[in-house]
């Protein structure tokens, strides 16, 4: 599949790459954390669910060229979350189409340092310099502040609200400027 480089991406703070199996006990605590899991999905995490996330995150990249990553502080290696593009094929009105449909979780110890602005942003940046500018869209809790905040910070905007699977969302997208204008 074409599509950018999948290699690690650096930030000031941060180390993106793409998750690995050694990856999957801190995710594992991470997702079975409930106030992690407050505004996702209200329940924590099995086993289960979560090697079935993992194998869905490697497949992304197999299948699509672009997932999400594992993002670790540089400074420590210590595991601070996911972040990525996904094309859940969700079934959800206004549908989301084609468009690569950005999310990031951070363990809570990472909370309020910035590291999912920081982190968006590079991702978002990778998916411009190999896709092109296009339509990236979110999907947030209405009572998630701090993901709507950063959201608003990396150039997202509601265009929807609506449920997912009984829950209300806030359905956002960020459109870039056309190269050269």
């Amino acid at each position: 599949m074409s599509g950018p480089d999948r290699s690690a991406l650096d930030t000031e703070r941060l180390t993106l790459r793409r998750p690995r199996r050694e990856d999957f006990e801190e995710a594992l605590a991470m997702w079975g954390d409930p106030a992690v899991v407050r505004y996702i999905s209200g329940k924590p995490s099995t086993r289960e669910e979560m090697w079935a996330r993992l194998l869905r995150y490697v497949g992304h990249w197999e299948l699509m060229g672009f997932g999400f990553w594992v993002v670790r502080e540089k400074s420590t290696g210590r595991f601070v979350g996911e972040v990525g593009l996904a094309n859940f094929q969700r079934d959800i009105e206004p549908p989301l189409g084609d468009a690569k449909e950005a999310g990031w979780v951070l363990s809570p110890w990472a909370h309020g340092k910035g590291f999912a602005t920081e982190a968006v942003r590079a991702a978002l940046r990778w998916v411009e310099d190999g896709f092109g500018p296009e339509r990236v869209v979110c999907l947030i809790h209405p009572e998630n502040a701090a993901s709507l905040h950063v959201a608003h910070k990396c150039g997202f905007q509601q265009f929807a609200r609506g449920t997912y699977k009984g829950d209300p969302t806030r359905m956002l997208e960020r459109i870039p400027e056309p190269r050269g204008s």
